[in-house]
């Protein structure tokens, strides 16, 4: 098979182009490198199977019409991400993931190409449920906090698809992505995993923003690759929506004491208020664990890897890279 992947010099795409290079697949990947990295891809450069090009899927019509039409299956992971980018250029986020979207989804369907397109949990917004479904109502905060605008993109693009499935028998389906975690993933743009594990290697206080007590589940991103991959070949999955993510559910105080003890560090922890660490008003969410039964029910996928599993990973991981100074 040949895949076309967005952004698949990113943190996802590239573990996800790893594994389908490794069962003998084709894969061509797409990326303007605003956030994704060639060293992501420095462990398959040389395969003769894998061809990357620097593209901006939201501005270059030709190339990613080209690349839709040759290849088999799409998967869309281009998109402005991390929470500090969210906030600081709202702007980028929303046209970097609206026009990309649209231009990637309306290609696919002219082409009838099977197409998978990354959204995330941030969707949900303030809701204050105990675990979310893909049936649940949705409750985004005003649009006079820029902090909501990511949520408001990626459920446009959600829309989108479920319209050119109903309208031109697109086969596409949406995945909500649950904090995926991992190796190779960058605390650059607000990640909290890779930036607790570095502050604590390098001896530095873990900054815990708000008072600590929100909760968040974090998913392996092996976990999150072998879904997709299961996903991808399923035509009972078309048209549908499935949340991907651990339940393991932690807050972050207890995430930075974890990262703490794994590392031996003695690294302290202190809060910070949310409006020095991004921006008067900012609404967070207080709770953020997914209901994962119907993708388990549909594909028999539920995640093999546990948080100490995770933080032990990427702890290791910037260990080999000589990333910790």
């Amino acid at each position: 098979m040949k895949y076309l992947i967005t952004g698949g010099a990113g943190f996802i795409g590239s573990h996800l182009t790893a594994s389908l290079l490794a069962d003998g697949h084709e894969v061509s990947i797409l990326d303007d490198f605003s956030t994704g990295s060639m060293r992501n891809l420095e462990g398959f450069s040389g395969n003769s199977r894998l061809k990357v090009a620097k593209c901006d899927v939201s501005a270059e019509d030709a190339v990613l019409d080209r690349e839709i039409a040759a290849a088999d299956s799409v998967i869309h992971l281009a998109a402005a991400v991390g929470v500090d980018l969210v906030v600081t250029d709202p702007v980028r986020t929303i046209m970097t993931n609206v026009k990309g979207t649209e231009k990637v989804l309306l290609s696919a369907a002219e082409y009838k190409k099977r197409v998978i397109v990354a959204s995330t949990s941030e969707v949900y917004g303030k809701s204050a449920k105990e675990s979310f479904s893909e049936e649940d109502d949705l409750v985004i905060g005003p649009s006079c906090r820029s902090r909501w605008s990511y949520a408001c993109s990626k459920l446009l693009d959600e829309f989108l698809l479920m319209a050119l499935v109903s309208a031109k028998g697109l086969p596409g389906t949406v995945v909500r992505f649950f904090n995926t975690v991992g190796p190779r993933q960058t605390g650059r743009y607000g990640m909290v995993v890779p930036r607790f594990v570095k502050a604590a290697l390098e001896g530095n206080d873990l900054q815990v923003f708000g008072d600590g007590e929100q909760s968040r589940c974090f998913c392996h991103v092996c976990d999150v690759v072998r879904a997709l991959r299961l996903i991808l070949p399923d035509k009972t999955t078309i048209g549908q929506i499935y949340n991907i993510g651990s339940r393991e559910l932690v807050t972050i105080r207890q995430l930075a004491e974890t990262v703490i003890k794994l590392t031996g560090s003695r690294s302290k922890i202190v809060t910070i208020p949310y409006e020095q660490a991004y921006a008067k008003g900012f609404e967070d969410m207080r709770r953020r664990k997914p209901d994962t039964s119907k993708l388990q029910e549909h594909t028999g996928w539920k995640p093999e890897k546990s948080l100490l599993e995770i933080i032990e990973d990427v702890r290791d991981e910037m260990l080999r890279s000589g990333e910790v100074k």
